[in-house]
């Protein structure tokens, strides 16, 4: 029997490569049995599809259940709730990409801002579960471009941002925009939408001198209501959670990069260099000096911050 899910949600925030809006997740790492000791759903702040290579279970999208097996195929819009639960005593082989869906579309359509608007509106519309049997095309361009991320061969980078253009029109064709998919789709999402918005404005400027009351204002309320409901979603403030994402990106500075820790934590929105180092000890739990010089830790210390919302909502 499936388990049934506590009301409660994970938001599992994600970097993109420098170099390209798709980030990859394939191989050996992503067997395993999804859902263990979880009950509650999750969601990312991309764009996230994944493709099942092995095993068979349940995916939870917003309140729908599907069974999965080889073949199946999902593609999930930011901020929307889900999950996946292997079926107990086995395995799933999954593998996933996630798609800054604004930055390729913008590259693909420079200033018909129109057009990218209507495209990011059909593509986010709502999730799709589907075998590759009932989207044999769009199935063939997921392996596509999961091979293309694999390999990295020569051009790859322009190879995969046709390829997920691509991709993203036949998703956007998918898009059945009737009035009972909008209130399924509306009802799915009521749970994340409230901070929706000021988590997606903390992705794109976190760098920046960010005020708890700028974000309240995006999200068209009160700054205290705003720091009640955003710390019931995320189980800690939006200044903690500021500093978290400016701590992820600094790892990710530290280990792709020679830059001095000054220059570093100015790129990530620090006023100071001591403020960077405070903030960085207090979350990874050694200083930047001391972490770049043995990163293999930074996933296991970031365990510590899952972010989950109180019961109740």
């Amino acid at each position: 029997m499936q388990k049934k899910k506590k009301p409660k949600m994970e938001y599992r925030y994600y970097r993109m490569p420098q170099d390209i809006p798709i980030l990859a997740l394939l191989g050996d790492k992503w067997t395993r049995t999804y859902g263990a000791n979880t009950d509650f759903l999750h969601f990312h702040n991309y764009l996230e599809i994944g493709y099942c290579r092995d095993g068979n279970g349940s995916m939870t999208l917003g309140q729908t259940d599907f069974r999965f097996s080889p073949g199946s195929l999902t593609i999930i819009p930011k901020n929307y709730p889900h999950t996946t639960d292997s079926d107990p005593g086995t395995e799933s082989s999954w593998e996933y990409l996630f798609i800054d869906t604004d930055k390729l579309l913008k590259e693909m359509y420079k200033e018909n801002t129109n057009r990218i608007e209507y495209l990011l509106y059909k593509i986010n519309f709502q999730a799709m579960f589907r075998t590759t049997e009932e989207a044999p095309e769009i199935a063939r361009m997921i392996v596509e471009l999961m091979d293309i991320m694999r390999k990295a061969d020569e051009f790859y980078v322009e190879e995969a941002k046709a390829c997920a253009s691509a991709l993203l029109v036949n998703v956007a064709r998918e898009a059945k925009i009737g009035r009972d998919a909008r209130r399924m789709t509306k009802q799915d999402n009521k749970m994340v939408l409230p901070i929706a918005t000021a988590l997606d404005y903390i992705t794109l400027h976190y760098m920046e001198p960010l005020k708890v009351g700028d974000l309240a204002s995006c999200c068209h309320t009160s700054e205290t209501h705003f720091r009640r409901v955003f710390s019931a979603y995320m189980n800690m403030g939006p200044l903690e959670y500021i500093n978290l994402v400016r701590v992820q990106t600094a790892c990710d500075y530290l280990k792709r990069t020679d830059d001095s820790i000054a220059d570093i934590a100015n790129k990530c929105g620090f006023s100071t260099p001591s403020t960077f180092n405070r903030n960085f000890k207090m979350i990874i739990g050694i200083s930047p000096n001391e972490w770049r010089k043995r990163p293999e830790n930074f996933e296991q210390q970031l365990l510590k911050f899952s972010i989950q919302p109180q019961e109740g909502w």
